[in-house]
């Protein structure tokens, strides 16, 4: 046997491991939400409940290994050699897509990419092998690929995104109509029963989507299976009595039906999902085995056909990297998190901001027009008895995103639909249902308002989209790789080894790298205005260092580096938008006496975000300039802005000194420093307007020079009035001369 594939081998593990964290990172959250949103326990005891509910369901996850096995492509029509290379082309092409989606900032989803990946990878070794024989056409493709299984899956997934949405809907607003907001007195009645159901739900999924495979043939379970309604009512019967008298020894019953459910579909997502990261490294290792045996390379691999157990230690050791990944990569799954906290909060100005669509724009006008409608038929005291039901209340006083009840149905939902696919054996995503169902109940609790609804649904429609394209994406990119290496042979190869393994690295050290910008969100006024004083010192020395990077860049017309200097000033501009869009939730976290500190935190964030936008419109055209070629500024042009350059950098040196030791008494000298510089500027624009009208000056290189002397002027300005803040608000707060910022 060639080493070729022991090494073949080697990458699939490495790879393997490499998907266990990436896909917890990307899949876990979707669990989780509903307890971190609700803040139904600390984060330590989500994270051990969700751990256990992993390593119960990676070890009866054997029989889910069968779809990388046999259940995109008939293993026994390929040879050992192409089976290896299939496999090897779908792991490969999962790091390509993304690395492409990482890129371009869309959402993945772990089952579509495995099961297109497959596809992909196995239509191309079929298109090599109907290629290579005189016997075969392409009408014969067919016998190779199990399209029927991809099709099944697919329709799944676009029947639970629309049912789990709407089901998610119609419970949240039966729940609410029952319970509101203020639900403390209702649910000391009729909260054991309610939650007697969820509890039986959850009760179910965990049984009979997790365990089914350990519990297959109990009796019990074959009872079950044959009397369902039955058995659920006798279970609802047992749940709700238990939770009466938990209830009655003032046991808060919300929180253990909450963690009950994060178990169950942790217990699920472990059980099912699995396979999505290793299920192919696995099916490699066992091809191998198999012919070792032999050492025939050419033999074909019916022997994927058996239902062969996956081994016992090897699902061990894959959950506990699992376990390893939701611990160790809390930062990058509260990415994750946040988006959808903020897509379902019951907060209308919870900091959504994404770009509205056409589409959602038509879609809310057309809700409003209907809402409209509906008033006018249904009477006035039915409306605002309705109204009344679901005004807002935070009866937990926990700053949680939405309360309890609204996690308790999330979870009570996503169990119910996914135990009734199970029982109609139907495929159906843990990650799309669980999503779907809090979309839908945010919209139903009237989280979505006039204010955010067309960047929730924007929001929404993107990461539905992005499951979408990862299919078409993880097909057509499998199909290239696959044809690279089946017809490329070792070279190709060992090449896309390199490039894959590279592509990797990247998205690693890529993480770190947004992890160490980002901006923490501090929970205390305290922390609020110590990472904002230091976000400020931070701004003013990288607009500092951008702005003369980028003058010097446009005289010797270096397009590269204009372009790292654009792409880092809308990182900054877009960090300085974000905390602009979240003022209004932060501002809630001071004290109501404390107005002149809330005030300092509201102009520093606009004084930031004016700055960073006045840079980035020096930048982004400078580049623009120099990009398209056009023809440079001229010798006097170069001289005059050299001279400006100089004066800003004084200016700025000041400031950040300023800034940095809390020593103020040179604020005069840079108000001095400014009006001269604004007398340069204005004399800078005369001597140009000159220019143009003795016809010695390049029109878009004027524009430019002007953009850039405006801009300035503007960017200095916003400077100074934050050293002025910054100064007054130290003073108010009697820290002027003993603060120390932290260095960078």
């Amino acid at each position: 046997m060639s080493e070729l594939y022991m090494a073949i081998v080697v990458i699939l593990g490495i790879l393997a491991v490499s998907g266990l964290f990436f896909g917890v990172t990307n899949d876990a959250v979707n669990f989780l939400n509903s307890a971190i949103g609700s803040k139904a326990a600390s984060m330590r005891t989500i994270l051990l409940v969700a751990s256990a509910g992993i390593i119960i369901g990676v070890v009866t996850s054997s029989g889910m290994m069968e779809v990388a096995r046999n259940g995109m492509f008939n293993p026994g029509l390929f040879t050992f050699h192409e089976v290896m290379v299939l496999y090897l082309g779908v792991m490969f092409a999962n790091i390509v897509l993304l690395n492409l989606y990482n890129s371009l900032g869309l959402p993945t989803s772990t089952t579509v990419s495995l099961i297109f990946c497959l596809l992909g990878s196995a239509v191309a070794v079929s298109t090599y092998k109907i290629a290579d024989s005189e016997a075969l056409t392409i009408s014969d493709l067919g016998e190779f690929i199990n399209t029927s299984r991809a099709m099944g899956i697919v329709s799944a997934i676009l029947l639970s995104v629309v049912l789990a949405f709407s089901c998610g809907s119609l419970v949240m607003y039966l729940s609410r109509m029952i319970f509101s907001f203020r639900y403390t007195a209702m649910f000391r009645r009729f909260g054991a029963f309610w939650c007697g159901i969820s509890l039986t739900a959850i009760v179910y999924v965990a049984v009979f989507k997790g365990l089914k495979s350990v519990l297959h043939g109990n009796p019990v379970i074959e009872f079950v299976n044959d009397y369902t309604l039955a058995s659920l009512a006798v279970c609802w019967v047992a749940c709700s009595l238990v939770l009466f008298f938990l209830q009655r020894l003032k046991i808060n019953i919300l929180r253990i039906t909450i963690l009950s459910g994060s178990f169950a579909l942790a217990l699920s997502f472990a059980g099912n999902d699995l396979v999505n990261f290793i299920g192919v490294p696995v099916a490699g290792f066992d091809a191998y085995n198999v012919a070792q045996a032999t050492g025939n390379p050419s033999m074909p691999m019916d022997a994927l056909n058996d239902n062969v157990p996956a081994n016992f230690y090897l699902l061990l050791t894959a959950g506990a990297i699992m376990i390893v990944a939701l611990w160790t990569s809390r930062k990058a799954m509260a990415v994750l998190t946040e988006r959808e906290m903020s897509l379902t909060s019951a907060q209308e100005d919870s900091g959504v901001q994404s770009d509205s669509s056409a589409f959602s724009r038509t879609l809310v006008r057309a809700a409003l027009n209907i809402n409209t409608a509906i008033e006018a038929v249904v009477p006035e005291k039915i409306r605002n008895r309705v109204s009344k039901r679901f005004e807002y209340a935070d009866v937990e006083h926990s700053g949680a995103p939405y309360d309890m009840i609204r996690a308790a149905v999330n979870l009570t939902t996503s169990a119910m639909l996914i135990s009734m696919a199970t029982s109609f054996k139907l495929p159906l995503s843990t990650t799309y249902v669980c999503f779907m169902v809090a979309m839908g109940s945010s919209l139903a609790d009237r989280a979505w308002g006039r204010e955010s609804a067309v960047y929730r649904i924007t929001g929404v429609i993107t990461v539905v989209m992005g499951w979408f394209v990862t299919a078409l994406g993880g097909f057509l990119i499998a199909y290239v790789v696959g044809l690279i290496l089946i017809y490329g042979g070792t070279a190709a190869i060992v090449v896309t080894s390199v490039v894959c393994g590279y592509m990797l690295y990247r998205n690693l050290s890529g993480k770190k790298k947004t992890d160490k910008h980002d901006t923490a969100k501090a929970g205390t006024e305290e922390d609020i205005m110590a990472n904002i004083t230091d976000e400020v010192c931070t701004t003013m020395e990288l607009t500092t260092r951008l702005y003369d990077r980028t003058l010097i860049a446009v005289f010797k017309e270096n397009r590269k580096v204009l372009r790292e200097m654009v792409k880092e000033a809308e990182e900054l501009f877009q960090l300085s938008r974000d905390r602009k869009y979240a003022l209004l939730p932060t501002i809630r976290k001071f004290k109501e006496a404390d107005l002149d500190t809330a005030q300092y935190y509201v102009q520093a964030v606009d004084y930031l975000n004016e700055m960073t936008k006045s840079l980035l419109h020096i930048v982004r055209p400078a580049f623009e300039h120099i990009d398209n070629n056009h023809e440079g500024l001229s010798k006097e042009q170069v001289e005059d802005l050299m001279h400006i350059n100089d004066e800003v950098e004084s200016i700025y040196r000041q400031i950040n000194t300023m800034l940095r030791t809390g020593n103020f008494e040179n604020i005069d000298m840079v108000l001095s420093l400014r009006d001269n510089l604004f007398e340069l500027i204005a004399e800078a624009i005369k001597t140009e307007l000159e220019r143009v009208t003795s016809n010695s000056s390049n029109t878009k290189a004027s524009m430019l020079y002007m953009g850039i002397l405006s801009e300035t002027k503007g960017m200095v300005l916003q400077s100074r009035n934050l050293l002025k803040a910054q100064r007054y608000f130290l003073e108010n707060k009697g820290v002027l001369k003993s603060l120390q910022y932290k260095k960078i």
